[in-house]
């Protein structure tokens, strides 16, 4: 059997103010593709399917053409909600969709339900036995403090009430036939994984991970919340997210896991990899630099957050790149060397200030780290101007 371990689709998701849901069609082709041609007959996903609780009314209907497509495509889904989801919502007509492949695991009664499934070219013997299974699982999202009492845990910690639920699945597991391959969906942050930007804490200062030897009783564990795909084991992973959604994903190969299971347990795994439409670039140099050397020239067509060197901040710098780099989103600043100016509080500057030119000198320098030039210096003297002859008709 082929499994497609999926995770963090983020539907409804901006990237930098940029809305993504063209790009999540194409990853949603791109899905289906892989499934056709790889043969696969079970998609996962392991949380985080919409990126808020409440998404529009296009992002449900993209999921809803998802779903209708991999059910004509003949392969089961099997989704588990995560931290961004609201459980409640996705977990709708769950009951319902079953039978038509789509298997939903939202709630935690359902967390040590199996979801049994023959393996390919499993069938009866002669003795009746049944054709051999794979046994599935999924975790919906855990807050502790929510689900706690329910999991019967005195001490609500993502690690407590994770142990609690590998617990009642692993004693679900022991009741199916000996040696029955097993797989565990879990949205969560385990021991060793790296995380990006673009992920929500589930804890503060590391307490929330969970560590990895949780997961040893089952074939394969198919984890979600990281972004960036990640082997933390053979049979631990993160397939991490679709699409970057954060300049901090800019070297991620965005993909899916495909992983073999037999009747024996955990066959081979495979990476696969879907190229985003658009690229990510992380630049940074002096601005003129950044718009005549030819070895930015591969970011032209990218997406772009560029960090300016130059000691004053130059004018109109977004426009300006722009030209070049059309897809621009975030502009920082730091230049190479601190100016003195810069080393000085505002209230130092104000104390400084010989006259009232040099006061508003002062603070447009502030505020923007660039000198007042010719031109401003001469509106500002018009206008200091024009409130001394306001002040003086009074």
């Amino acid at each position: 059997m082929k499994l497609l371990h999926t995770s963090d689709w983020h539907l409804g998701r901006s990237f930098h103010g940029v809305g993504t849901l063209a790009a999540q069609h194409r990853f949603a082709d791109q899905l289906l593709e892989t499934v056709t041609s790889e043969n696969v007959d079970v998609v996962l996903v392991a949380g985080d399917v919409y990126d808020r609780a409440l998404p529009s009314v296009d992002v449900v209907n993209l999921f809803d053409d998802i779903l209708a497509r991999l059910n004509a495509a003949g392969v089961q889904v099997v989704v588990s909600s995560g931290n961004h989801d609201s459980a409640t919502r996705l977990g709708f007509g769950g009951r319902l969709l079953e039978s038509a492949g789509v298997h939903l695991r939202t709630r935690l009664a359902d967390l040590a339900v199996p979801i049994l499934l023959p393996l390919d070219g499993s069938a009866s013997g002669d003795d009746g036995e049944p054709p051999a299974t794979v046994a599935i699982y999924g975790i919906p999202f855990l807050e502790p403090r929510l689900a706690a009492q329910d999991l019967g845990v005195e001490n609500p910690t993502h690690f407590s009430v994770t142990e609690a639920a590998l617990k009642l699945i692993a004693a679900d597991l022991a009741t199916r036939a000996p040696g029955t391959p097993s797989v565990v969906l879990a949205h969560t942050f385990a021991s060793g994984g790296i995380s990006s930007a673009s992920e929500r804490e589930l804890s503060i200062g590391g307490v929330g991970a969970v560590p990895l030897d949780l997961f040893e009783p089952f074939s394969y564990a198919a984890l979600g919340h990281l972004h960036g795909p990640q082997t933390l084991s053979h049979s631990v992973r993160y397939s991490g997210s679709p699409l970057p959604y954060s300049f901090s994903e800019a070297k991620h190969n965005k993909g899916a896991w495909l992983v073999e299971i037999t009747a024996t347990g955990l066959g081979e795994v495979r990476k696969v990899d879907w190229a985003p439409e658009r690229g990510l670039s992380i630049l940074s140099g002096k601005l003129e630099e950044l718009l005549s050397s030819v070895d930015f020239d591969q970011a032209e067509e990218h997406f772009c957050q560029i960090t300016l060197t130059d000691n004053d901040r130059p004018e109109q710098a977004m426009e300006r790149l722009r030209v070049r780099f059309p897809n621009t989103l975030v502009l920082m600043f730091a230049p190479d060397i601190a100016r003195e100016s810069d080393q000085q509080s505002y209230g130092e500057r104000i104390s400084a200030a010989a006259n009232e030119l040099d006061l508003c000198c002062g603070f447009l320098d502030h505020v923007r780290h660039r000198p007042a030039n010719d031109d401003e210096q001469k509106v500002l003297r018009e206008a200091l101007t024009a409130v001394r002859a306001q002040e003086a008709s009074l």
